[in-house]
């Protein structure tokens, strides 16, 4: 049996969901966040050296990524189901956004994250404003106007079909489930982009995704 190794409030809670709608039997191995660092615990080193989440294990086979879970799963379990018929110009659009979802659209929603705590943390008081400075400048001139383009993206694709790779629902839907509710949590995704934020109801109303989140738990992305 599959085993999801999972941390609460973690990109594993995708792949509860694409476990919920391939209709897999799978265990769920929860791991809590540290309250004060919210990172993960080391117990996961266990699992894999890098001691993150997700990670699924089956038999002697450990595999990390959300992009390569996704695939192993697709691939072994999907029944044709899930991703467009290879060769098909669909094809080439799932595996894009099955990639990009981490490759490129996190990477500017963290560094908003980072920005964002750096006045928070244990800065000392002479040094606050500088770093209040510095983290605002950043922000304005690099990692927002980032954020503004992929968003502006996700818009004008989701004009183009229903869904990420095309008219049917697919596993690079799931894979961008993250950055979405992510944005739409910190990133300043809002009522400026209507299909996204139709994006995400359509997929919370998912049953697959509802059932997901009875097996994962909570589920709050950090802020």
């Amino acid at each position: 049996m599959i085993k999801v190794h999972h941390l609460n409030n973690s990109r594993s809670q995708r792949i509860l969901w694409l476990l919920e709608e391939i209709g897999l039997e799978y265990e769920v191995l929860r791991y809590e966040r540290d309250p004060a660092s919210m990172r993960a615990p080391a117990a996961l080193r266990a699992i894999h050296p890098l001691g993150k989440s997700p990670v699924i294990t089956e038999g002697d086979k450990v595999i990390a990524e959300s992009g390569a879970i996704v695939e192993y799963l697709v691939d072994i379990y999907g029944q044709g189901r899930l991703a467009p018929p290879p060769g098909s110009p669909e094809r080439l659009r799932y595996t894009y956004w099955l990639h990009y979802a981490e490759g490129s659209a996190m990477p500017p929603l963290l560094m908003k994250l980072v920005f964002d705590r750096m006045p928070k943390g244990p800065v000392p008081a002479l040094l606050r404003p500088l770093v209040r400075m510095i983290a605002g400048k950043a922000l304005e001139t690099f990692v927002l106007p980032q954020l503004n383009l992929h968003m502006d993206y996700w818009e004008s694709e989701l004009g183009r079909s229903s869904w990420f790779a095309g008219s049917e629902f697919s596993a690079a839907d799931i894979q961008m489930s993250f950055p979405l509710e992510a944005a739409a949590s910190r990133g300043g995704l809002d009522r400026r982009y209507p299909k996204a934020l139709d994006f995400l109801q359509r997929i919370h109303a998912r049953p697959a995704y509802r059932q997901a989140l009875e097996r994962g738990g909570t589920y709050e992305l950090l802020r």
